[in-house]
Formats: C-alpha cells, sequence, structure tokens
C-alpha cells in the first residue's frame, strides 16, 4: 500500500536546488538610476523541486529531495538548509569539481521577483546513483524540468509502481516536455510555459496537453487569475485568493509541493488545487522566500475564514 494512505505522505522531489541571494527594493533599477539601495537581503535556499521538498516536510510530510549540487560553498549551504527543515537528503548529491546553481533574486515593492540564474557547470547528467527503490513506498514524486534524467528515471519508477507523478512545468525546452509529459500524471504548467510549449490559448493548450500525452490532469497557473485545469475531458477553474502581495519569490514552487502533499493525504483535484492555492496565496503574503512557507494548520485555518 503507497504511503497516500497516512497522515504523513512520503513525497520524493527531483531536480533544481539553487542557492538564492535575494534583495528587496522600493523599486528595481532603471536605465537612468542604475543604483538602487535595497530594503533587505537573504541568502537563502532555493530551486524549484527543492523548495517543494521543504513546502511538504512544513506540512508535515515525509519529504525527500533527490538532486546535484557542486562540493562547494553554495552546495554546502542548501544541503544542510535542507536537512535542517526535516527534508531527507540522502538522494541529494555534491560532486566533486562541479559548481552548484545560484541565483540573483530582485523583489520589487509590489511583490514581484525577477530572477537571473547561474544553472552551475560540471554537473552530471546521468542518474544511476539516485535510490528508486523508495520509489515504491512513496504516495507522490514531484519534479521540475531542469533535470531531465533525473526526472524520467523517477518518473519510469514510479509509473511501474503505480506512483501518481507531478511535473512542475516551468519554462523549458520543448523536447524536454515531449521526454518527460508521456510519464506525467499531473502536469501543472506556468503560464509563460504553457504558451510556449503549446500555445496562448489556455483550453486548447491544456486539451493537447491531455490528449497528446494522457496527461490525467493538464494545468495551469495563473497568479491572481487562480488555477484552471482539465480532468476526465472536462474544464475546470477556481479563482485564487485575496491578499496583499509581499513576495511572490517560491510561490510556484510551494503551490507544487503542496499539491503533492494533498494528492498523498488521498485529496481529490479540486480540493488539492484548493489546498496548494491557499499555501501559495498565504506564502505571497509573507517576506523571505522560504521562511514564509506556510504550515498544514495556517493554510486550513486560511482556507475556514476565506471560504
Amino acid at each position: 500500500m503507497n504511503a497516500g494512505a497516512s497522515n504523513k505522505p512520503t513525497i520524493i522531489c527531483v531536480g533544481l536546488s539553487a542557492l538564492d541571494y535575494i534583495w528587496q527594493a522600493d523599486r528595481l533599477p532603471d536605465p537612468v538610476l542604475s543604483k538602487v539601495r535595497a530594503r533587505q537581503f537573504v541568502t537563502a535556499g532555493g530551486g524549484m523541486a527543492a523548495t517543494a521538498a521543504v513546502t511538504v516536510a512544513r506540512l508535515g510530510g515525509d519529504a525527500h529531495f533527490w538532486g546535484r549540487a557542486g562540493d562547494d560553498t553554495a552546495g554546502h549551504i542548501m544541503h544542510d538548509e535542507l536537512a535542517a527543515e526535516g527534508v531527507d537528503v540522502d538522494g541529494f548529491r555534491l560532486f566533486d569539481g562541479a559548481r552548484s546553481s545560484v541565483s540573483g533574486v530582485f523583489v520589487d515593492g509590489e511583490g514581484e521577483r525577477h530572477i537571473i540564474n547561474f544553472r552551475g557547470h560540471g554537473l552530471p547528467d546521468e542518474a544511476g546513483w539516485v535510490p528508486l527503490e523508495k520509489i515504491a513506498s512513496a504516495a507522490a514524486v514531484l519534479s521540475d524540468p531542469r533535470w531531465p534524467d533525473g526526472t524520467e528515471a523517477a518518473f519510469t519508477a514510479a509509473r511501474r509502481a503505480g506512483v501518481p507523478t507531478v511535473l512542475d512545468a516551468e519554462v523549458a525546452d520543448a523536447d524536454v516536455f515531449e521526454r518527460l509529459l508521456p510519464l506525467t500524471d499531473h502536469a501543472i504548467f506556468s503560464q509563460p510555459a504553457l504558451a510556449g510549449f503549446a500555445g496562448p490559448d489556455i483550453d486548447a493548450a491544456l486539451k493537447r496537453i491531455e490528449k497528446t500525452y494522457d496527461c490525467g490532469v493538464s494545468a495551469v497557473t495563473l497568479g491572481e487569475r487562480g488555477v484552471e485545469w482539465r480532468e476526465g475531458n472536462e474544464p475546470h477553474r477556481l479563482p485564487a485568493f485575496a491578499v496583499t502581495v509581499i513576495d511572490t519569490n517560491g510561490a510556484g514552487d510551494v503551490f507544487h509541493g503542496a499539491y503533492a502533499f494533498a494528492l498523498g493525504t488521498g485529496m481529490k483535484i479540486r480540493k488539492a488545487i484548493g489546498f496548494a492555492s491557499a499555501a501559495a496565496a498565504l506564502k505571497c503574503a509573507r517576506p523571505a522566500g522560504r521562511g514564509g512557507i506556510p504550515t498544514f494548520d495556517d493554510i486550513t485555518a486560511f482556507q475556514r475564514t476565506t471560504a
């Protein structure tokens, strides 16, 4: 029996871990005024799958992160921070001679973030070392598109074990999606990623994902416009929660982590999307990247008071 029947689902998150250098300022530099004073500066772990894993742990799940980084200062900071959050990092390998992924994150006065990312260097593509035997006891496997070999290996093992797969479909090359979507049960795109891969017409794009790749759920997150998805050949939509936005950094990663956790606890799709939307909204209303990730009690209380 999969762990999804328990109250503490095991969720395996595969993909990117990056060290974020986060500046918060009232506005960003423009060509005329090239210097702006920051109100806040934080160094913290980031990356889509890694932040999703922290979200799962914060919600009370058994979170595992599988990924790659360099055996450098950034890699050790990320590894130790994930472990301190309660994430199992046995599948997070630091490679000698490689350089870790790092990002410069700039958050403006409206809470919108702008990112410059260095993907790392010398990180091997192959994934033969990941502990695939753990997947059979997981409730869900989540991945982003930043490590296709790792995602393909994990999703293939998940399909064999009957474990649902969730793809955080952020902007990537078309061949990456062509490779991963046939192994994906729940494909959740950002709007730019969906438009770039399947066209700007949202319903037509989601229908294409659903039909072409046989995804059980094809969805797109639309920020303040909520979430649209297709399930069982039918379109669905949920509006966003209204909050005062302070920092959107990591909100999409939190959504995906909360969604995978919700699936692991046995929630139906609409309820899982509502739960994940509430988690992302609360994150947007709080500063400091991962420091703003809510707990399970935070989310359920927020849903009760905003229903």
